[in-house]
């Protein structure tokens, strides 16, 4: 039997994805490169808000409007928290699967497909269990020489507009030796970044610490104790820190990284706000004093550092006031890279039935506001990067430079990415000067090179050998 995964949704959902895929392997089936030849379809979906929860269902709608024959799986976030309900509302999709327990998706893609006899189902899922690779040798859905790394599943911030906690439950964090193994073999097998990821990286370990119940502020993070392991590691490669909760934002890394460049001096710090009122009401304990604060602290110890964050707009009781606060944050902390949403009413959070709600429509134009002002910021983040020397990921190559008045007619240009460019969200290094360096890069080298300029987001790097 030959399935086909379409990994859509967030990075976190891509790695349930990936162990989906060796779990299936180790049952026995095979994957299919092409969907035209796979007996499942397979989408893992997202849950998070209600435009990730339209989509999810739109893409089951596509992929059966394109093969009414073949059997469909929705897996992931929406299919844990809405099975009931969309078992009801979606007889597009043959069949759900949640988050709950990722070895059992061969039992699961057995019964879709109808071929379970004899419990055969149940045997199938007990040999992928017992079968099923190291989690350092799954199927990687990343882009070449990057791979995701989740290190924790579940949060206990309880942030009052967040579904997560309802459908991937408290936070569980994973052995500092268990990680470290899987991080060793995924460099073995040729990465070169380590995207290390949870729903939110700071508070690892904290559940692991005796006496401290979930969601007490007091615990102590163990993040820095897992990157002192990954230290330890051999060889030339880059640590990427996601998703630090600025509320537990673990000081102690900064050390770490002062001391091992490999640890990219690169932070995604989710502020969401800036005025108190909306904050406390967001149930986060954070300031604009201590989040500017936190700002400069990772600026006076790592003047390279790049910041991407992300802001709410149109939460209940955001007012012009509470706006205004936000636009004078993001004037004063002038971020690298920011994000915007606006707020979705959740069933089940603390903030689905909080009055004031904002009207769409406000909330919308609060977001371009806020979009259009990071449009400069971003540029002159970008522009005082140029002249630096430092390495870049290969990734891909493209036609050559026919469309590049910058670029030799004949040249292949090559796409990649610095350290500045997280995977999927940021801009991309446009690659130039291989044939005269006279390399011949493969997608997940790393390579020296200088940034001679800026294209809109993207930065365009020089092979530098010297």
């Amino acid at each position: 039997m030959r399935y086909f995964i379409d990994p859509f949704g967030c990075v976190k959902n891509q790695v349930d994805a990936e162990n989906m895929m060796a779990f299936l392997n180790a049952a026995g089936w095979t994957a299919a490169t092409d969907s035209a030849e796979a007996d499942l379809i397979i989408v893992n979906s997202c849950g998070f808000i209600e435009s990730a929860k339209q989509e999810s269902i739109n893409a089951v709608l596509a992929w059966r409007g394109l093969y009414p024959e073949k059997k469909i799986l929705l897996a992931g976030c929406l299919a844990q928290r809405y099975a009931k309900e969309l078992a009801e509302s979606l007889p597009e999709a043959d069949g759900f699967f949640g988050t709950g327990d990722i070895q059992a998706i061969a039992g699961a893609a057995l019964r879709v497909t109808g071929d379970s006899q004899n419990g055969a189902d149940s045997q199938q899922g007990k040999n992928a269990a017992a079968g099923a690779v190291n989690p350092g040798g799954r199927p990687l859905l990343s882009l070449p020489g990057s791979a995701y790394v989740k290190i924790s599943e579940g949060c206990d911030n309880r942030c009052a507009f967040c579904a997560i906690p309802l459908i991937r439950g408290g936070l569980r964090s994973r052995a500092v030796a268990e990680i470290t193994d899987e991080c060793r073999a995924l460099l073995d097998r040729g990465a070169r970044e380590l995207c290390i990821i949870g729903q939110d990286t700071g508070s690892f370990g904290k559940d692991r610490l005796g006496g401290h119940p979930a969601g007490v502020t007091t615990a102590v993070s163990k993040l820095p104790d897992l990157l002192e392991a990954l230290s330890a590691l051999e060889g030339h490669f880059w640590v990427r820190l996601l998703y630090i909760h600025p509320d537990n934002f673990p000081l102690p890394i900064l050390d770490i990284m002062e001391r091992d460049c490999r640890f990219l001096p690169y932070f995604d710090i989710p502020f969401q706000h800036a005025s108190s009122k909306i904050l406390a009401a967001m149930n986060r304990r954070g300031t604009a004093e201590s989040h500017l604060a936190l700002v400069e602290t990772i600026r006076r110890r790592l003047p390279d550092a790049v910041i991407r964050s992300t802001f709410l707009l149109g939460f209940p009781g955001e007012d012009d006031r509470d706006f205004a606060a936000l636009l004078d944050f993001q004037k004063k902390a002038r971020l690298d890279w920011l994000g915007c949403f606006t707020w979705s009413r959740e069933e089940g959070t603390a903030a689905y039935s909080m009055k004031g709600r904002v009207p769409k429509k406000t909330a919308v134009e609060r977001k371009k506001i806020i979009e259009a002002e990071q449009v400069s910021i971003s540029a002159q983040r970008m522009d005082r990067l140029l002249g630096r020397r430092c390495d870049v990921l290969v990734e891909e190559t493209i036609a050559g430079g026919a469309d590049d008045e910058t670029s030799n007619d004949n040249e292949t240009i090559w796409l990649g990415r610095l350290y500045c460019q997280a995977p999927e969200v940021d801009g991309a290094a446009v690659i130039t000067g291989i044939e005269a360096a006279g390399v011949k890069p493969r997608p997940g080298d790393l390579l020296p090179a200088k940034i001679i300029a800026r294209r809109g987001f993207d930065l365009e790097v020089h092979i530098s050998l010297k």
